[in-house]
């Protein structure tokens, strides 16, 4: 008698049912965003929202000059790159778009990918393979991207507890001094905010012979000179540093820069790249307008900080739970699945303001929140709003508050 076919729609649904129960099925919003108008946007029924949760921090993917250089380069070079980087892949904007990179941190060579997360995997997982022994010590905070990489390179691990520099120490004096090893950590950590203690951790690497790895996706074109990263604010010579081109510098791929032997390196062993269709020229000769114009201009975060600030101050005014941190991030604590869900839909369709919530496992479980990203377009008006709608939706729902301020 032949075997029952399994129902794997009812047991995949399953998984899907308990998020559901849990308020934590992640819905998607269609947006349609308003090429100038940024941060207003608007919903697929045609009404209008003011998105405060972008990671376009800058407003750079509305630029002109960003625009105008991808119009040019469909027009100019089509719109596929036409392969992987070894098959017919490379183009003037990529190799273009890679010196600019390198020049911006300073580094011997760089290397553009799909995306910050096959940037973090396919770096990671090729120099754990590549280095014979190496052990990565990785930050307990790290991205998901980051520990795919550690993970899928099959060596050895350490996991020090976040920005613990004395743990990290620990753990690296247990390790033998000759032996390969990679400090790997973030510079802005992009749920709470906080930033890593980027020179005590680098002196600690150097000491122990490290190689140190540092991913800025929250941090290059917001931070530093000409937006090289709070690493490069701090003047802390970092071995590799990844970074990403779709969220300050409002396009899309990610990168490492590096020594131009480790990007080699990367460039020839990384299945992840090597097995990659690359970026579309459009893209990267967006991307390269983009970091030439923030390497050129401190405006754009001279205001986005200012923004933050205000954002920040006039919530802190009304009694909202705000987690204070020293970055650009405004992240709004609720501590429920389920009421960080209701909250945001409250202030979606009563207040046409778009915020995602922030559920397990991106934060842990008790700590879910609204996390708020202001930019240089948001203006008092719109921060005004903001205020008084989330004041609204915390009374609707009964969520706790600070202290209010005087």
């Amino acid at each position: 008698m032949p075997a029952t076919m399994p129902d794997y729609d009812a047991l995949l649904g399953a998984h899907l049912d308990a998020l559901r129960a849990e308020g934590r099925y992640r819905h998607f919003l269609t947006l349609h965003r308003q090429p100038g108008a940024f941060p207003a946007a608007r919903r697929a029924d045609g009404s209008p929202v003011t998105v405060w949760c972008s990671n376009d921090y800058l407003g750079m993917g509305q630029h002109p000059a960003v625009r105008d250089a991808m119009i040019a380069a469909i027009r100019e070079d089509g719109a596929g790159a036409g392969g992987t980087r070894n098959i017919s892949g490379t183009g003037r904007h990529h190799v273009a778009l890679e010196a600019e990179l390198a020049s911006l941190h300073g580094k011997g060579a760089a290397l553009v990918f799909t995306s910050g997360y096959a940037a973090n995997e396919a770096a990671l997982s090729t120099l754990a393979r590549l280095l014979p022994g190496c052990t990565i010590l990785s930050d307990a905070d790290n991205h998901a991207s980051m520990i795919a990489g550690i993970r899928h390179g099959g060596g050895p691990k350490r996991v020090f507890r976040h920005n613990d520099v004395a743990h990290l120490a620990e753990l690296l004096a247990e390790l033998p001094p000759e032996a390969p090893k990679i400090v790997a950590f973030e510079s802005v950590y992009s749920m709470d905010g906080d930033i890593a203690p980027i020179r005590a951790i680098a002196d600690l690497a150097r000491a122990h012979n490290a190689l140190t790895y540092i991913d800025e996706v929250h941090a290059v074109g917001l931070y530093g000179p000409g937006g090289a990263g709070v690493a490069a604010r701090e003047g802390v010579e970092i071995d590799v540093v990844e970074g990403t081109l779709g969220k300050a510098y409002g396009v899309g791929g990610g990168y490492i820069a590096g020594s131009a032997t480790l990007v080699d390196a990367v460039r020839s062993f990384a299945s992840g790249f090597i097995f990659s269709t690359t970026l579309a020229p459009a893209i990267a000769a967006g991307a390269l307008a983009s970091v030439r114009h923030l390497r050129a201009s401190d405006a754009e975060r001279t205001a986005h900080q200012e923004r933050a600030r205000a954002t920040r101050d006039a919530l802190l005014a009304e009694g909202l739970p705000v987690m204070l941190n020293p970055s650009h991030i405004v992240p709004v604590m609720v501590g429920d699945a389920a009421l960080c869900r209701a909250a945001s839909d409250l202030l979606l369709d009563e207040h046409g303001i778009y915020i995602q919530p922030i559920n397990h496992p991106t934060v842990p479980r008790g700590t879910e929140r609204l996390r708020i990203t202001p930019t240089p377009l948001h203006d008092d008006a719109a921060i005004a709003r903001l205020a008084g709608a989330l004041t609204a939706v915390w009374d609707r729902l009964g969520l706790p508050r600070r202290k209010r301020a005087a």
